[in-house]
């Protein structure tokens, strides 16, 4: 045992019974007959409004209550969830006609109709950060009868079923009844429906009995969902050696984001738990204030891209070597998108060119404020090499070590930090992240090489075409550094051998999930 995960049981108990996921979840379910899954989150949800933030939390919670449009199946193809089918493009790429199920019905009880896509979509184009960069691209959107729903183009828009599909800051459809801001009413058309959150114990769904699922075979996102178990308790467990525990005690029936370490007790305790590993989750990446602070210029910002190494932060986040890939080119190699664009400028650790740079730009000392949390041990480990790395080349880097709860907030205010540190997951659609390539998230990137390099990647109806157009807007990324993509990275995870035909995927799900008595 390591000794980070050497920890006392009497420490690990009581913190298991103050988050509510102690053994009275087990009692109930014996009591009640009801099936029930106890979830190990990594954190408090701060918010339940799926539409309102890109957090990885909310989008794992709440797409079992909320379902989009279209989503994406096990090969990353977009396939319809909510619609009936894809949508009617005009020859121009500007309309968009599509044609919603029949007979889906809300947790309320009543159908869905177009009137609540209308209602829901036009809620997101204002809430959403992604909403808002597709809200920028609408003309209109209108109900055109019952079922019927119709959205008009600016211009052509390559990414628009993407944005729709995309499960992290949903365009989730809801009764338009429900809608408010902030929201207080949590009305899906999911599997599962909202009964009950405690804050600071769990966020508990129940199984919706008017479900329409879809007839396709499950795959991925897509195809056929099924609420088989009664109940869906997420618990907050911040911390991850209690997560580790808990899940070789049999406490949970899942535990997210493991600390990578853990893997060996993970492998030894066979019969007990099932390791998970899931590959190419996703890239930590670093985000620059473009706006305000001393990396509002880009020549500066450029010199600390020279002066990092990402294999050695990465080598800190994750050790294991079959966890993380260095690599710059921000898709893999064999997908449509792969460029080796800008990539020159990657992993270069080079202090001395680093100093010089900085200075040549202006830099005379100015405080470098890394933003970061010990919510994601790989965030905080990385954080560590990252000021070391910049205190090598001169630059003056204060390391801000905050909840994660409140790192959301401060990324928020340009006054208050000049670096942070986070991850996204790695999706088929460029478009989908990070959200620093759209409009007014934290960073407030904006340029007219962005915006004339984007323009042409995304007004391309051509998917053959995209993949090029894509690797200059790569280009601009590297010479105006508004983020640094770190690198690849797998995910570890665990599961009780009593969980039955979960498949890993980046926002882990669990309908059609079922226990083993």
């Amino acid at each position: 045992m390591t000794s980070e995960l050497r920890i006392d049981r009497r420490t690990v108990l009581s913190s298991m019974l103050a988050l509510g996921a102690g053994a009275s979840f087990g009692t109930a379910e014996a009591q009640s007959g009801r099936s029930a899954l106890n979830l190990a989150m990594v954190a408090e949800p701060p918010t339940l409004d799926i539409q309102s933030t890109p957090a990885d939390l909310v989008c794992i919670i709440m797409q079992h209550v909320y379902e989009p449009l279209y989503t994406f199946d096990a090969k990353a193809s977009l396939v319809p969830m909510l619609a009936e089918s894809m949508p009617k493009i005009s020859a121009d790429g500007k309309s968009y006609a599509i044609t919603l199920r029949k007979g889906v019905k809300l947790h309320s009880g009543r159908d869905l109709n177009a009137d609540d896509v209308v209602a829901s979509l036009k809620r997101w184009m204002e809430v959403s950060p992604r909403g808002k960069s597709v809200a920028a691209q609408v003309a209109d959107i209108a109900a055109k009868g019952g079922l019927t729903v119709e959205i008009n183009l600016k211009s052509a828009y390559a990414p628009l079923l993407s944005q729709l599909a995309m499960a992290s800051g949903m365009a989730a459809i809801m009764a338009k009844e429900s809608l408010a801001q902030p929201l207080r009413e949590f009305v899906g058309t999911g599997p599962y429906k909202f009964q009950e959150r405690k804050p600071d114990q769990y966020v508990l769904l129940t199984r919706f009995d008017g479900y329409s699922a879809r007839t396709e075979a499950a795959s991925g996102y897509g195809g056929k969902r099924v609420a088989v178990v009664d109940e869906l308790r997420f618990v907050p467990v911040p911390n991850a050696n209690t997560r580790v525990e808990g899940a070789l005690a049999g406490q949970f029936h899942y535990a997210d984001l493991l600390p990578i370490e853990a893997l060996g007790r993970l492998e030894k305790a066979a019969g007990k738990v099932v390791p998970i590993m899931t590959p190419s989750f996703g890239f930590p990446y670093l985000v620059f204030n473009t706006k305000e602070g001393s990396m509002a210029q880009a020549p500066v910002r450029k010199a600390v891209q020279t002066a990092i190494g990402e294999g050695e932060m990465l080598a800190a986040g994750f050790g294991d070597t079959r966890f993380f890939i260095v690599e710059g080119n921000h898709f893999p190699k064999g997908t449509p998108f792969y460029s080796d664009a800008g990539t020159a400028a990657y992993n270069e650790r080079d202090p001395k060119k680093a100093k010089t740079q900085a200075e040549q730009a202006g830099y005379k000392g100015e405080p470098v404020r890394i933003l970061t949390s010990r919510q994601y041990d790989f965030h905080y480990n990385m954080a560590l090499i990252m000021a070391e790395q910049l205190k090598r080349a001169g630059f003056k880097a204060e390391l801000n070590v905050v909840e994660w709860a409140t790192l959301l907030q401060r990324r928020a205010d340009p006054k208050l930090w000049d670096i942070y540190i986070t991850h996204s997951g790695l999706f088929p659609e460029p478009m989908l992240s990070p959200p620093q390539l759209g409009d007014g998230a934290p960073g407030w990137w904006n340029s007219p090489a962005k915006t004339a390099a984007l323009a042409a990647l995304n007004q391309e109806p051509n998917p053959t075409k995209r993949g090029p157009l894509w690797a200059k807007v790569q280009q601009v990324v590297y010479d105006e550094v508004p983020y640094i993509q770190v690198g690849k990275f797998a995910s570890l995870s665990a599961r009780a051998p009593a969980l039955q035909n979960y498949t890993p995927f980046t926002y882990p799900f669990f309908w059609n999930t079922s226990l083993k008595s």
